[in-house]
């Protein structure tokens, strides 16, 4: 059993102020508008609602410590349970479908309308593209409500009728074996389905379901500073319920492919910058790649290799704030593959001055001994 009173922070004998005071805090920070594309938000506003539906009801809230305190009794052979009305004298499990029921929504009542399922997509975009924002055009397959029935299942002129053997529920209780003995379970009416209704005559459109199969093309809008693996919710276009029942949402999962310059960590970005050798020694300026264009770095004399600046803001877009990352360059030695006859003796030169031990040149004479063998003797 979940405790929440521990989900929404709160002791076992807060008053009612308290805990409505400690939902909204916790509701506002994990909010869906406040933290889009986070699933574990999400879940965490899922939880904290469910906490707040039963100890904001005074009367839930009671059923809820009763069932609490019979749990931390360890049940003592289902002992625990003698303290709910009703349960004395018969199997603790005989009930527990309406206890839920009664728990949750005010007893047994027939199914209704129900929600349709979430869909998920991914779209691919370019760092150039997270960074802007962009938008895309996608294809969505989804059930909608069949056009002919509206969701019915019945052909024109028909109607659905309650199902006569779960009464409308979509549910019934069946007796089995358990090591306790014989218990009642709930299941899905093996009649109706689960959906609570019969048709005799089904929409010859959807063949009775009530939805049918089409495909969509949306505009999905992409906001700056949206990161990989982030998911986007369209609230409302994933599949239709049944009976008809309103509509689930479509997650976009968001993938950013990788770049050949940038790399990055959350709002910055990372780049490495190969800068010649006297630029980094005698100092002078360098041109920096951004996503915004071509920025100037004044180098400094004596950079060593391997030193990092940093360029605030110009990293990526926060995607709920207007602060933008910053870009940090890490400047690195340029080893030309080719030089020039000039080139090479000037580091000769360079390398003589500071007492280096260099391989000098060959000259065409000396490489010609090499190839005829005579060279090293």
């Amino acid at each position: 059993m979940k405790d929440y009173y521990e989900i929404l922070g709160v002791p076992p004998d807060a008053d009612a102020e308290t805990i409505k005071k400690a939902y909204r805090r916790l509701a506002r920070q994990y909010h869906p508008d406040a933290r889009p594309g986070d699933p574990e938000a999400e879940a965490r506003f899922k939880e904290i609602n469910e906490a707040y539906q039963v100890l904001g009801d005074p009367q839930k809230r009671a059923q809820y410590d009763r069932m609490r305190e019979a749990g931390a009794s360890g049940f003592g052979g289902f002992q625990g349970f003698q303290g709910f009305e009703g349960f004395q004298g018969f199997d603790p499990f005989a009930d527990l479908g309406d206890l839920f029921e009664s728990f949750f929504g005010g007893g047994p009542r027939p199914r209704g309308p129900q929600r349709g399922a979430d869909l998920e997509l991914q779209v691919e975009v370019d760092l150039e593209d997270a960074y802007q924002g962009t938008s895309r055009s996608i294809r969505v397959r989804r059930l909608e409500i069949c056009p002919t029935c509206h969701g019915s299942g019945a052909a024109p002129g028909t109607h659905p009728r309650t199902c006569h053997v779960c009464g409308g529920r979509g549910r019934v209780r069946v007796m089995r074996q358990a090591l306790l003995g014989t218990m009642a379970v709930e299941t899905v009416c093996p009649q109706c389905h689960g959906t609570g209704q019969e048709i005799d005559q089904p929409c010859p459109t959807c063949r009775g379901d009530g939805r049918v199969e089409q495909v969509r093309t949306l505009e999905v809008k992409i906001p700056p500073g949206v990161d990989d693996g982030m998911r986007l919710r369209l609230r409302g276009q994933g599949h239709a319920g049944s009976r008809p029942g309103y509509e689930g949402d479509l997650f976009v999962r968001v993938k950013v492919k990788s770049h050949p310059l940038f790399r990055r960590e959350g709002p910055h970005l990372y780049l490495d910058l190969p800068l010649p050798y006297p630029t980094l020694v005698l100092g002078g300026t360098a041109s920096v790649p951004t996503l915004e264009g071509d920025e100037t770095l004044q180098v400094p004399p004596g950079t060593p290799d391997g030193h990092v600046f940093q360029l605030k803001g110009k990293g990526m877009p926060h995607i709920r704030t207007r602060a933008r990352g910053d870009l940090y360059v890490t400047v690195r030695v340029a080893i030309p593959k080719k030089l020039s006859d000039e080139e090479k003796q000037l580091l000769l030169r360079l390398a003589e001055l500071q007492g280096a031990k260099v391989q000098a040149p060959k000259g065409f004479f000396g490489r010609m001994k090499d190839v005829l063998g005579g060279g090293g003797r």
